[in-house]
């Protein structure tokens, strides 16, 4: 019986042996194991990196510094949310600004970098730490993740977020440019339902792949993401002329 088992152990580690020569022949292309993890032992203790020959090249080279950088991006959503957050909002929301002035100005005029800058004050100062206390909000309130949780988020974003901030976008706006209280209340008379309209179209779909698919410190900058495109539309609602007052 000795002997039977004996004889088992010698074939299962003849098979091992087996087994783990050509998984080294097909990385490598040669049976030469014993070899290469000294070198490399050696190559980490001296320092030295492995040579091309071992198949690193250029093209490693900047995916690693492409996967560099979406590391260090993320290291600073978690150590400076807020911060970090508020800073890519307001880059999106330059970016739609300036997209929205190229697609409505004629070649002739110029644009208008203080409309620019407004943008990127309210996305720095305002939309984007709304947005992280926001989505921290949502999760403690629906932790998890499933159908029916996002449901339940999209609802509260179109029932609560979405017209809150749309009010203050136009009145903050419109504000900034010197109108009175009266023109608010009429500029918000003519642009708040369709925009409210406007995004219960565009908004739904985003919000479920935003909530649905991305953990909590990532969604901000995925709602950002999608809002580049609405904050053309949205930049372009904000700038019209002004209305006529209503009477008081």
């Amino acid at each position: 019986m000795s002997r039977a088992l004996f004889r088992h152990v010698a074939v299962d580690t003849a098979r091992l042996i087996r087994r783990n020569t050509a998984a080294s022949t097909d990385r490598y292309g040669k049976t030469g194991v014993a070899q290469s993890r000294p070198y490399f032992r050696r190559a980490k203790e001296t320092g030295v990196s492995p040579s091309p020959s071992l198949g690193f090249s250029s093209s490693s080279s900047a995916s690693i510094s492409k996967v560099g950088f979406v590391g260090w991006y993320l290291g600073m959503v978690k150590s400076r949310p807020v911060v970090t957050k508020s800073v890519t909002c307001s880059l999106i929301y330059i970016a739609a600004d300036l997209s929205s002035q190229t697609i409505s100005k004629t070649s002739s005029e110029s644009y208008d970098l203080v409309r620019t800058a407004r943008m990127g004050g309210y996305g720095l100062f305002v939309l984007g730490p709304t947005l992280h206390y926001w989505f921290n909000f949502m999760s403690r309130l629906f932790p998890k993740q499933d159908l029916i949780t996002t449901f339940k988020k999209m609802a509260m974003g179109q029932a609560i977020y979405g017209p809150t901030m749309t009010v203050i976008f136009f009145s903050l706006n419109a504000s900034l440019q010197g109108e009175s209280g009266s023109d608010i209340l009429a500029r918000l008379k003519r642009d708040l339902l369709p925009a409210m309209f406007n995004g219960v179209m565009y908004w739904p779909l985003c919000d479920f792949i935003t909530f649905r698919f991305f953990p909590v410190h990532l969604q901000p900058l995925v709602s950002n993401s999608f809002s580049y495109v609405w904050t053309i539309y949205m930049t372009y609602m904000a700038n019209r002329e002004k209305p006529v007052a209503i009477s008081s």
